[in-house]
This record gives structure tokens, C-alpha cells and sequence, in this order.
């Protein structure tokens, strides 16, 4: 009898601790769920290949998917690492919570923290878009007419902005004016090229925007993430048009693929550059730092395409 009482009352207190422990993961998943979409902070616990297990303050265990962390962060136990709670669910009766720092949400987050105008609702962040690591652009709008919101966003020589690149791994960010006008977002949308005119079509969605030939690569960015963000940004799809007619004596690049690696040849109409005189329009440092060639390699193109259109 005393064993049978022994087993019983092991059992209760088996079963009133998995209560307890059921309760609060039922509060810890609510606690979290009001998080979701917020800034939190917490400490690497270790670092494993798909992902980083991060604790906060409470002991309470966060995950940092490697999906989730932008391309060039790099993480060590003890760290503190800041990211927005993205989801929480249920695993079994144990709550999952997963941070991120590659969504468009953690940007927009930090732009309130940083900048006291958005914080205190002055100016309006009324859309941003990120290619995680690399580049940005965020839309932004004040009802006060004596706001600047592009000025108040970056600061005196982008001293308010410094902070949130430096805690996107250098992210490139470009602030942008909203404005109802379609055309005109467009254009601002698809800085730092100049843009000529803007031919619409709302049916379809698209747009076609016209530029001198060399605010071409400009508006393509190297990549072609200025474009593609300009897209996602506006709503458009934005179908570049090259002002001007090509001279007689142009070559296509694809013509020296005798000479010119095939890969070559594809950085270049990356940017938008697709004839001999449309490469030997630019600057080299500027091909450089828009392309993933090497100077040596841009200069040995530059002599070839030179040799071919002075003969």
C-alpha cells in the first residue's frame, strides 16, 4: 500500500509540474505574440550552421534562422543582436520564437527608433523595400510643411542614418520623398539616375521610363538592384528606354564574344550597357564599382572595344 501511495503522489506531482510548465509557455506565447512585428534584443547562446539560439534577459530561448540574418552578419556567443520578432508558434506545447533581420519591418522599426520626427509620428514611413546586406530605399512622407523628411531621415551629413547602415551590415539606403504622383515617384524612386520622362501604363502596371544613355547604369544600379527596388517600391514594372538613336559605327558587346568572355559581356548588360560606345562612355572607376570586375579587366575591354571602332 505505501509503495502504490508513493507511485500516486509522484504522479501528482508529475502532473502538477507539467501544468505549471504548460501554463507558462501559454503566457510566454502570448507575451510574445504581442511582440510580434516589435524591435528586441537578445545574447547569442551558441551558434549552430542553420541557425543562431539567442536568450533574452528571462532565460526566454529566441531563434535566428540563417535565412532570416542578412548575408554578411556574423555572430559569436555573448553577442547582444537586435532583430524584429517575426513569428511565434507552437512546437509540441513549447513556444517557438523566431526573430529577423532581413525583413522590410526591422528597417522600418529602426527608422522609429532612431529618428525622434518618425518616432513622434511628424514623419510617415510609408514604404520601405531591402535586398538584405546590400541595398534600401524607404519611402517617406510628412503632413507638416515644414518637415523635410528625406533631410530629417538622414541627418547633418548622414549623421541619423549612420547608425542604422551600420546595423544593416552597410546597407546602401536611399530616402525618398512619397508623393501620390505616379511619375514623379517613379523618377524619385529610381535615384541617383536622372530621369527624362515616364511613360505609363495602368492596365498592365508598367511603366517605361526614358534616360540619356548614360544615366542608364545609374538607374539599373550595379546588380540591378536599383531598378528592382525602384519596382517593388513604386508598384511598377519599370522597362528602361534609352534616349537617342545609336550611332552607325556602334557595336554590340555580344559581337566580340571572340574576344570578350561570355561572363564579361553579362556584367556589363547588367548595368544596362550593351554596345561598345555605351561602355566606353563611363568612367572605370565607376564600372568598378558598379560591376564585379576587376579594373584590370574593365581597362583590357576598354582597349579592345577602342582598337575595333578606330579601325
Amino acid at each position: 500500500m505505501f509503495q502504490l501511495g508513493r507511485r500516486a503522489i509522484l504522479a501528482l506531482r508529475q502532473n502538477l509540474i507539467s501544468k505549471i510548465h504548460e501554463h507558462d509557455n501559454t503566457n510566454l506565447y502570448k507575451q510574445f505574440k504581442d511582440l510580434v512585428g516589435d524591435i528586441y534584443t537578445a545574447e547569442v547562446h551558441h551558434v549552430r550552421p542553420r541557425m543562431v539560439v539567442l536568450m533574452d534577459d528571462e532565460g526566454n530561448e529566441i531563434v535566428l534562422p540563417k535565412e532570416k540574418q542578412i548575408p554578411n552578419d556574423y555572430f559569436k556567443k555573448g553577442d547582444n543582436v537586435r532583430g524584429i520578432i517575426e513569428s511565434v508558434e507552437l512546437k509540441g506545447n513549447k513556444p517557438q520564437i523566431v526573430m529577423s533581420r532581413t525583413a522590410p519591418e526591422f528597417l522600418e522599426k529602426l527608422f522609429e527608433q532612431e529618428i525622434p520626427e518618425v518616432f513622434d509620428g511628424l514623419i510617415n514611413v510609408k514604404k520601405v523595400v531591402r535586398i538584405p546586406g546590400e541595398k534600401a530605399k524607404v519611402a517617406v512622407d510628412s503632413y507638416d510643411d515644414r518637415i523635410d523628411p528625406v533631410g530629417a531621415c538622414v541627418g547633418m551629413k548622414g549623421s541619423r542614418i549612420h547608425g542604422i547602415v551600420r546595423e544593416l551590415g552597410n546597407e546602401n539606403i536611399d530616402v525618398i520623398n512619397y508623393t501620390n504622383n505616379v511619375q514623379l515617384f517613379i523618377t524619385r524612386a529610381l535615384s541617383p539616375a536622372k530621369v527624362s520622362s515616364v511613360k505609363i501604363d495602368e492596365e498592365t502596371k508598367k511603366a517605361e521610363v526614358f534616360l540619356k544613355v548614360e544615366e542608364v547604369s545609374k538607374a539599373i544600379g550595379r546588380g540591378g538592384y536599383n531598378i528592382k527596388l525602384a519596382s517593388l517600391l513604386t508598384g511598377y514594372e519599370l522597362d528602361v528606354i534609352r534616349e537617342g538613336v545609336v550611332e552607325v559605327d556602334d557595336v554590340e558587346l555580344r559581337e566580340f564574344s571572340d574576344e570578350i568572355e561570355a561572363w564579361i559581356i553579362e556584367e556589363f548588360e547588367k548595368i544596362g550597357l550593351d554596345t561598345a560606345r555605351s561602355v566606353l562612355g563611363q568612367d572605370v572607376e565607376d564600372l568598378v564599382r558598379r560591376t564585379d570586375l576587376e579594373e584590370e579587366t574593365i581597362l583590357d575591354v576598354v582597349r579592345i572595344l577602342k582598337e575595333e571602332l578606330e579601325d
